[in-house]
């Protein structure tokens, strides 16, 4: 059942988001320096996106307009959203359509996904998706169908960034029982904003919650989480989201920009700097986190984030430590 806000919270949560409009940059401001990218290109980049595009798969990095889609696919890594480009919430960051019945899954789907990255010869994939509200387990069978036949590929380590479920503490169990290596679910903003940035059946504490239970039940698995910047939070309001994630036991923390898709979405408050994102980092470091990426083009999928953590699984399967050892980073109670 969903829970109903009362009517105070209702009001509340108006009032904020009429701040937060009213006070935000305009859409065209000038954005500053370190914000700037170059246009992308280069013969890895266009392969892989032939190849995406042949085989009728999204990739976030293009629905949600991503700034790094020319260093990651230059790279030749991507990050694939599965179950269609429709999503059945309405989050006033992000640019995926939404809608309250998108089209049915395709069954296909996964063996579409795992054939595109073997012809992409990837040994690190990012797997996404929308979120299916109108699904009994929220997709979480479809999403564990097509962990299992990634895992079927040599040398490939898998990282799921996956909807909420709900919270649904089976659907979150079906995804721990597929094995990805890393499972990533975001926090996306403090906890003061949450109900004016996110989708009403979203919630701070229900990501807490499917993030703590993933890592309680599979701790083999690392956990993951990001947050947006520059949507007005404060310092004091960073520090209790990092404290949190760290009590529910993620050991990986990313940190970007707020960038506003268009002028129906929320506005963006401030351009944080490069010195800021460094002191959130430091930040990170001294909560206990095993590694931090943080910086104004940062996304959840960063590639830097990607690196450290093939090091980091390559380095635990050398050990033989790849059935049922963490990554060395105990929750904090």
């Amino acid at each position: 059942m969903p829970v109903v806000p009362a009517e105070g919270e209702v009001r509340d949560r108006r009032e904020l988001a009429a701040r937060m409009r009213d006070g935000g940059l305009a859409i065209d401001a000038r954005k500053p320096p370190w914000l700037r990218v170059g246009v992308p290109g280069g013969e890895r980049y266009q392969r892989v996106r032939e190849t995406l595009r042949g085989l009728r798969l999204h990739t976030v990095c293009q629905e949600a307009h991503c700034p790094n889609v020319a260093e990651c696919w230059g790279g030749g890594t991507a990050t694939v959203m599965l179950m269609g480009d429709v999503c059945t919430r309405g989050c006033r960051f992000c640019n995926v359509k939404t809608a309250a019945h998108p089209p049915p899954l395709d069954p296909d789907e996964p063996r579409h996904l795992a054939e595109a990255i073997r012809q992409l010869q990837l040994d690190y994939i990012v797997v996404t998706s929308v979120d299916r509200d109108d699904l009994p387990d929220g997709g979480a069978g479809h999403f564990a169908d097509a962990i299992r036949r990634l895992k079927e590929i040599p040398r490939l380590l898998v990282e799921v960034l996956t909807p909420d479920f709900r919270g649904d503490p089976e659907a979150v169990r079906t995804v721990g029982r597929a094995a990805p290596d890393v499972f990533a679910n975001n926090l996306e903003t403090v906890r003061r904003l949450t109900p004016v940035v996110r989708d009403q059946k979203a919630g701070y504490d229900q990501t807490l919650a499917v993030l703590a239970r993933m890592k309680r039940e599979f701790p083999a698995l690392v956990t993951k989480s990001s947050l947006m910047v520059g949507l007005g939070e404060t310092e004091a309001e960073i520090e209790e989201a990092l404290r949190d994630l760290r009590g529910a036991g993620v050991e990986i923390v990313t940190f970007g920009q707020y960038l506003r898709p268009s002028a129906w979405h929320l506005p963006v408050q401030e351009w944080v700097t490069p010195e800021r994102f460094e002191a959130y980092r430091r930040m990170g470091e001294r909560h206990g986190f095993r590694y931090v990426a943080s910086g104004p083009l940062v996304r959840s999928s960063y590639r830097a984030a990607e690196l450290f953590l093939r090091g980091e699984l390559a380095a635990r399967q050398a050990r033989g430590g790849g059935g049922g050892e963490s990554c060395g980073v105990s929750p904090e109670t």
